[in-house]
């Protein structure tokens, strides 16, 4: 790069690789008819110029076009002027009429001379007039190009937003010898910062300074940009820091690169400092410190920001209120963003589109139907009623609102539709139940001539699957890359995953996820989300380490919704270690990490590692929520910390302003019946603010059946019937009370007819995975291979277990005596897990209906000890996790 100043030499064109565009020909051939008498009279070409200068001048470019045809057509040797050729096109771009500039271009043949000038204005008129492929057709016709056309191509190509070819037209300049000027290097740089190409950008930087513009506050504002734009902040503020002269546009570019980076702190110190060297910052600059604390969600300081401003006389323009309205609408304060839009009103802004579409979303998501006619009535006085984006919004918000038929009319009132439009009204009718229709709208968005996308397809199989039909949701699955050629993504899988989770389908949902991994399609986020759920109990511990696995491969560890997802699987899985083990190597935790993990523990019956969790997440400045105290208040009754449970409880609307939920009334109901005050317990029920439901009588009744108090077992019993008449568990509990009281059976069936046969209906039934197969047992049952070993391994297990002398409880069950319905269900499970292979199972995992009774939760602790193995089984109640002859709950539940 010795000499980088090279002279302007006219060369043949060279040929610049560039997408063909369709256009009519440029130099037809124009046949004459040779039996035509010639024209005796030769026209002077001084009046011919002047006729044409006098029609272009009073806008009759028609006749001027006439005139050049008529030349044409006679074969005169009349020429025109370059000049007058020019004024000609020019006429074309103020007018913006491409149909006359094509014409016109067809008689360049009477030019005088090939005239660079006139061809490069032929560029920038087909550019100007929206055809940039005929533009460039122009371009690449030229013998000679000089600075001018390329100027002219490069700036046609900017406008259209086309960057990389504004790249790649500097690099054939160059090699063609033009060197750009002041004017075209700000053009190139732009380019080059919106396509990220930074190192173009230093290139040019190099030949800026051997040209000596670097001096030029275009050119270096137009650096600065790059650097700025292309996340390059240490080059960019060495070259701010070396500016001389620095304007208003020097400081707004830095000021950008900061905030595009996220690094609002730094931004806010240049603006600081631009105000200290004395440059007051302009709308542009407040504008886009605003724009970027809503991006960031930190709309309240966007909120000081725009009053600062105002406080300067600066009054915010409707892309201030647009930013303000779109950040708080984003960031989940969508009344707050309408209020926006109606102080901006008030204020005498006028909306545009995009503060439209901002404020109409908002409502959507509110389910806001009053304020979304009010903002559609405002969008047609403003003149937006065509406005695609507007009309796509408005859809949207009408269709989630269940306002169908109003979706409807907006739809159809919409002349160019695009893939969005029909999108959204697929949509509507989908989640409305309406597959039918949505169907019919589907079929019709294909004879339309638009392609469904890949979202459509979507749409419309989470509609169908949704609403049940899953056959028809796998048809179009299935379909969707034989009809219409598109290749089922991520977000088609999952669709298919939630649906069958929806509809209680756990295997298939498990099913497809395995298949979606075996046709290589990545599982992200909301995969994992969907299918992790499906995994909380304990028949599924191996299915979540899967997932893990495909977790860690497809590198979503990182992302926290998703570690905490796991946190509660594991735990819910019977796998607390591997729930402190993602917790522990997690980079932020946010208030439902902890709550996670602290009611993990609580489920493991680990209270005082809860309380410890409790400790450490106030000591790092996060607030409890609702979660939060129930699991507390479940890690204090656990641990027998009745006066610090009560602390607890009263800390939620003395310190924290969160009133207590029916969550947590059950919660103090279960610290008060563990420790036997049952009393205690019964008035703080009578002085609920709210009215009991079922989970606070059921808390109650649990703990009159441990500390033996009848008279409000069968309070607690009838409150529970009264609840839930038909719940035949409570019947049979409603039964065995009245008889421990002596009360006749005959009484119920007058209070509750026909209810009591009912009560021998339910049965219990335990689920054991055994060598990756799951078996069910239910009580009683001798139908499967092998029972009379089974039950004689049962009876031998149970003369060695030692009886308590003294029983203080109630023995009341939700399940039959074994006596009456045979042995329960659990203990076979026991015996098919340990029979003839007892070293095998150090960790056996049951899932149960039914509360299990005493007897049989005796039989779990006493195996623990005596097999030396683990037993996690998870009833109606909680999880028991037996160990060493405990269990994890405390004989409580």
């Amino acid at each position: 790069m010795e000499s980088l100043i090279i002279p302007c030499n006219s060369k043949p064109p060279i040929t610049i690789p560039f997408k063909q565009f369709s256009s009519e020909p440029f130099k037809p051939k124009i046949s004459f008819n040779k039996t035509q008498e010639s024209v005796s009279i030769k026209p002077d070409p001084r009046t011919t110029e002047a006729h044409l200068n006098y029609l272009c001048r009073n806008g009759r470019l028609r006749e001027a076009i006439t005139v050049l045809d008529s030349i044409a057509q006679r074969g005169a040797k009349v020429k025109v002027r370059p000049s007058t050729f020019t004024s000609l096109i020019q006429f074309c771009i103020d007018t913006n009429s491409i149909h006359l500039g094509r014409k016109l271009h067809k008689h360049i043949d009477l030019l005088r001379e090939t005239d660079p000038f006139v061809e490069t204005k032929l560029v920038s008129m087909y550019a100007k007039c929206g055809s940039l492929g005929d533009a460039r057709k122009v371009f690449d016709g030229m013998r000679e190009r000089n600075l001018y056309t390329w100027s002219a191509m490069i700036g046609a190509c900017s406008r259209e937003g086309r960057w990389w070819e504004v790249v790649d037209l500097f690099f054939f300049m160059m090699e063609d010898g033009i060197v750009p000027d002041n004017f075209l290097f700000p053009k190139i740089l732009q380019a080059c910062g919106n396509c990220g190409d930074v190192e173009t950008g230093k290139l040019i930087h190099s030949i800026v300074i051997r040209c000596g513009m670097n001096c030029e506050a275009r050119v270096r504002n137009s650096l600065l940009a790059v650097y700025a734009k292309c996340g390059r902040l240490s080059s960019a503020l060495r070259f701010f820091e070396n500016m001389e002269g620095k304007d208003r546009v020097s400081w707004n570019s830095i000021i950008s690169g900061y905030c595009q980076e996220g690094e609002i702190g730094e931004a806010r110190r240049l603006f600081d400092l631009m105000h200290e060297e004395g440059i007051e910052p302009g709308l542009v600059t407040w504008n886009i410190l605003i724009t970027s604390y809503n991006q960031l969600g930190n709309c309240d300081l966007a909120m000081e920001m725009m009053k600062e401003m105002e406080s300067f006389g600066i009054t915010p323009d409707v892309f201030t209120w647009t930013s303000m309205i779109s950040g708080f609408a984003q960031n989940n304060r969508r009344n707050q963003a309408l209020e926006l839009f109606q102080e901006m009103f008030l204020a005498g802004v006028e909306p545009n589109g995009i503060t439209l579409v901002s404020a109409i979303s908002a409502c959507a998501s509110l389910k806001a139907p009053k304020k979304g006619k009010e903002l559609h009535s405002v969008a047609v006085r403003l003149g937006f009623a065509e406005d695609l984006l507007v009309g796509n919004s408005l859809i949207d918000m009408y269709s989630k609102c269940g306002e169908l038929e109003a979706a409807r009319l907006v739809f159809d009132m919409i002349l160019e539709k695009d893939v969005y439009t029909w999108n959204s009204m697929i949509g509507g009718y989908c989640q409305a139940g309406y597959c039918g229709k949505a169907h019919d709208l589907f079929m019709k968005m294909q004879e339309s001539g638009v392609p469904p996308t890949v979202i459509t397809w979507n749409v419309m199989i989470t509609g169908y699957i949704q609403n049940g039909d899953e056959d028809q949701a796998m048809d179009l699955f299935q379909r969707m890359e034989k009809d219409g050629s598109i290749k089922p993504d991520t977000a088609s899988w999952n669709s298919l995953i939630a649906g069958y989770l929806q509809n209680g389908q756990k295997n298939k949902a498990l099913g497809i996820f395995r298949q979606m991994q075996s046709f290589s399609v990545r599982p992200n986020s909301v995969t994992i989300l969907s299918v992790l759920p499906a995994c909380a109990n304990l028949m599924a511990a191996k299915k979540v380490k899967e997932i893990h696995g495909c977790v860690l491969r497809r590198n979503l560890e990182s992302e926290r919704s998703v570690a905490n997802s796991l946190i509660d699987t594991y735990a819910k899985s019977g796998n607390i270690v591997y729930s402190k083990s993602i917790f522990d190597g997690m980079s932020t935790r946010d208030i439902i990490t902890w709550n996670t993990l602290i009611a993990g523990s609580v489920l493991h019956g680990c209270s005082y590692a809860a309380l410890d969790l409790f400790d450490l997440m106030r000591k790092e400045g996060l607030k409890p929520n609702r979660g939060t105290f129930v699991s507390i208040i479940s890690a204090c009754s656990l641990a027998g910390m009745i006066d610090e449970g009560k602390q607890i409880f009263s800390s939620m609307t003395d310190d924290y302003h969160i009133l207590p939920g029916l969550e947590h009334y059950e919660a103090m109901i279960n610290l008060f019946g563990r420790s036997g005050r049952l009393e205690e317990a019964f008035d703080f029920i009578e002085g609920m603010a709210i009215e009991p439901d079922f989970s606070v009588w059921a808390a109650l009744l649990t703990a009159c059946r441990i500390h033996g108090n009848i008279g409000l077992a069968v309070y607690a019993c009838e409150r529970l019937l009264e609840l839930e008449p038909g719940n035949a568990s409570i019947q049979r509990l409603v039964l065995q009370t009245h008889a421990l009281c002596g009360i006749s059976d005959d009484s119920l069936i007058v209070r509750k007819p026909g209810k009591r046969n009912e009560t021998r209906e339910s049965l219990g039934w335990s689920c054991i995975e055994v060598k990756n197969m799951v078996h069910t047992f239910v009580a009683g049952d001798k139908s499967k291979p092998n029972t009379e070993i089974l039950y004689s391994w049962i009876k031998n297990i149970a003369g060695k277990i030692k009886r308590p002398d003294s029983h203080d409880g109630l023995c009341i069950e939700e399940e039959e005596k074994e006596e009456i319905g045979g042995i329960h269900s659990e203990k076979l499970a026991f015996a098919f897990a340990l029979i003839g292979s007892p070293q095998a199972y150090q960790s056996i995992r049951i899932v149960k209906n039914l509360r299990m009774c005493e007897d049989c939760h005796r039989t779990a602790k006493f195996i623990s000890e005596t097999y030396g193995c683990e037993i996690f089984l998870s009833d109606s109640k909680c999880l028991h996790h037996f160990k060493n002859g405990h269990c994890c709950c405390g004989d409580y539940w």
